[in-house]
């Protein structure tokens, strides 16, 4: 039985909130939480129900929806939340202003809403919007909180029941991150901020940071971890994910670029072994992603797994998967602990899915590969003054689970005609394998280096999903093909010596700088459309077709306890545009998939994930699918259509004996909501 709630709306300042007037009883009958982001503390994006099956999912119901338009001064487009579940209710983020919702998980009735209007400060925030979530704590008794960060770098812990502020939390309830963080940082424009819901495990709350995703000169704010008290938010510890004089690791940032260099953060998702007390970082790229130049040195702990001391902060373990990174392959995602039997050995393991396409596997409680990780020569490139490091890891199991590297081989080849196109356009380009460096970009040639997979992964933040009584894993990940040139710094304010861009002929307009680099009308070629739209697999085109082969987007399914690929299917409807392409008329195309931040969910029988971008369905409507699929096999199951592509990651929990299941969607002209089945009676 529900207590009936009253609410007011109450303003405190810059604080608004729907507080509830009485508490609420939990709900009774059979029930199943997802209390965190990944479902647990090993994020495993697992849920054990069953009543949503092959049987009915083409016939689930929408329980209710959710449009987060009024959380903010203007829509947001990208909602990228997980939500949680708790007891029967369900708590999220949404809105341009990243405002907190608790609503009933059976129906939507919204029980509280808090909202942060930071003015300035969260105008400047590098990573502003919803984010992709929080957390919930209980102290197992009458304390229960849901803890999030504001876009301006605030810590806020929020009673459950009533939205709120914790007063005994910070100061009313706030802890500023941007305050004892062991650098000078300007409290309004200071370049860090987080994206990622907090992590916590006993009575400890771990924050990372996030930066903005070009940096336009050597210096910049670095990306420490913390952990603090849940209690009453005091800082217990702080990790220098760019180790200082005397610390270990300092040694690898040569000419004392450790003083100066920035980023080095977690703004992904991380996760915990509260058995063993250990909390897994992945670690991002280091200022700047394409150019290392000003940071010579093998640069740790960037673009590493750290596992720290829960309780300390203190180093236990780390494994660094690329030495001195130029391509953007920042460890993007919650690594996913998994117990898995090897030769009849049980691990204690943890897999690190990665942008690069390889899932990292060790042994959690001491580091050491469970499979071996080969230290192989990888080339020089010609860029001045860079820093080039002599090997990279390579992972010989599991197999990749995306193309690494460009050959002809990779190009599109739909019809010979297109082939031979692809052909061409690759040939102003520099070809090579895995780790091939960015190349100084020449309008004689090379324009720049193909480079598959792309900054984006591969894998991304949505990371993957584990079975733990198969010991399968799933990862969504996108292919793509885009070139990744150097210049030198055009912009004479600027104080980075060389840039990602592509070179121009004489006379032509100025040189694109500050991302990949893909060719314009100038060059051979033309970039495909943005990602996440009709376009594919992006980068760079042949006749507006992406020049790498399909599939766009891919879901693999790999065995852990084996190391082996148990099955790889094409993601995603074939996009419109390649369907009535006029260069395709009468060939056969089959699926592609398409490109997006797809997260999957697997439950006790299937394996559920949206699609990315819009297309037109079989019945005319314009959306995208909810798919479902055996996750033993991955054949089809069933497919419900979305008004629009999933943003967020799906979960899935029951309430009163039904199982529901939430997804969060927008992009394009459509705002972003959550929308929640359930299972047909």
């Amino acid at each position: 039985m529900h207590t009936r709630i009253m609410s007011a709306l109450v303003g405190l300042g810059g604080l608004m909130v729907v507080a509830t007037l009485a508490g609420q009883s939990a709900p009774t009958g059979g029930s199943a939480d997802w209390p965190t982001y990944g479902g647990n503390l090993a994020s495993h994006r697992y849920s054990p129900l069953a009543q949503i099956d092959a049987s009915n999912f083409n016939n689930l119901e929408v329980a209710w929806r959710f449009k987060t338009d009024p959380l903010g001064p203007r829509p947001e487009f990208n909602l990228q939340v997980t939500p949680l579940v708790v007891n029967g209710v369900m708590y999220f983020t949404g809105g341009t202003r990243r405002a907190v919702v608790a609503v009933k998980a059976d129906t939507g009735e919204m029980l509280w809403m808090h909202s942060e209007d930071e003015g300035e400060r969260g105008e400047a925030a590098p990573r502003r919007l919803s984010g992709r979530g929080l957390s919930y704590w209980t102290d197992g008794r009458n304390d229960h909180r849901v803890v999030y960060v504001t876009p301006g770098f605030v810590m806020i812990a929020l009673d459950a029941r009533t939205g709120f502020p914790v007063r005994g939390f910070g100061k009313d309830g706030k802890v500023d991150l941007k305050e004892n963080y062991d650098q000078p940082i300007d409290l309004v424009t200071g370049e860090v901020g987080l994206h990622a819901a907090p992590v916590i495990a006993k009575d400890t709350i771990i924050i990372g940071a996030a930066h903005s995703a070009r940096a336009t000169k050597p210096e910049h704010e670095k990306g420490f971890v913390r952990g603090f008290d849940v209690r009453t938010g005091k800082q217990m510890w702080i990790f220098h994910t760019i180790p200082r004089p005397g610390e270990f690791g300092n040694d690898t940032w040569l000419n004392d670029s450790w003083s100066y260099t920035g980023n080095v953060g977690v703004w992904g998702q991380m996760s915990i072994d509260e058995e063993l007390g250990i909390v897994y970082l992945p670690v991002e790229t280091p200022t700047n992603d394409f150019f290392g130049g000003h940071r010579p040195g093998n640069n740790l702990f960037a673009e590493s797994l750290v596992a720290l001391d829960l309780k300390t902060g203190k180093r236990v373990w780390h494994y660094q998967f690329i030495h001195h990174g130029i391509w953007d392959w920042d460890i993007p995602c919650a690594p996913i602990l998994t117990d898995i039997t090897v030769n009849g050995r049980r691990i204690k393991a943890l897999s690190q899915p990665t942008k690069q396409g390889w899932v990292y596997t060790f042994d959690r409680t001491n580091g050491q590969p469970v499979w071996p990780i080969e230290e192989r020569p990888v080339p020089k490139g010609d860029v001045p003054t860079e820093w080039y490091a002599a090997t990279q890891p390579h992972v010989t199991k599991p197999p990749a689970f995306e193309r690494q590297g460009v050959s002809l081989d990779d190009l599109i080849d739909f019809t010979p005609e297109l082939k031979a196109a692809g052909v061409q356009l690759a040939s102003r380009y520099r070809l090579g394998p895995i780790f091939t460096p960015p190349s100084f970009s020449n309008p004689e040639g090379p324009l720049g280096t193909l480079v598959s997979p792309v900054a984006t992964g591969g894998a991304n933040w949505q990371g993957g999903s584990f079975d733990p009584e198969t010991g399968l894993l799933y990862v969504f990940s996108n292919s793509g093909i885009s070139s990744m040139g150097i210049i030198k710094q055009p912009d004479p304010a600027r104080t980075m010596t060389y840039v990602s861009g592509t070179a121009r002929p004489a006379g032509a307009p100025a040189a694109r700088v500050g991302a990949p680099a893909t060719p314009g009308a100038a060059t051979a070629g033309a970039p495909a459309p943005a990602a996440g739209g009709d376009e594919g697999g992006g980068g760079l085109s042949v006749q507006g077709l992406p020049l790498g082969k399909p599939p766009y987007g891919r879901i693999t399914a790999l065995d852990m306890n084996k190391g082996e690929l148990k099955f790889q299917i094409a993601h995603g409807e074939t996009p419109d545009n390649i369907k009535n392409h006029p260069a395709l008329k009468g060939v056969t195309v089959p699926r592609t998939g398409r490109q997006g931040r797809i997260g999957t969910l697997v439950t006790k029988t299937l394996l559920i994930a949206g699609e990315g971008g819009f297309a037109t369905q079989a019945n005319g409507q314009r959306g995208a699918l909810l798919r479902a699929y055996d996750k033993a096999t991955g054949d089809d199951r069933g497919a419900i259509v979305m008004p629009a592509p999933q943003t967020g990651s799906p979960m899935s929990y029951m309430v009163n004996g039904r199982q529901y299941l939430t997804i969060a969607i927008g992009g394009g002209n459509y705002s972003g909501e959550l929308v929640t089945y359930r299972a047909p009676r």
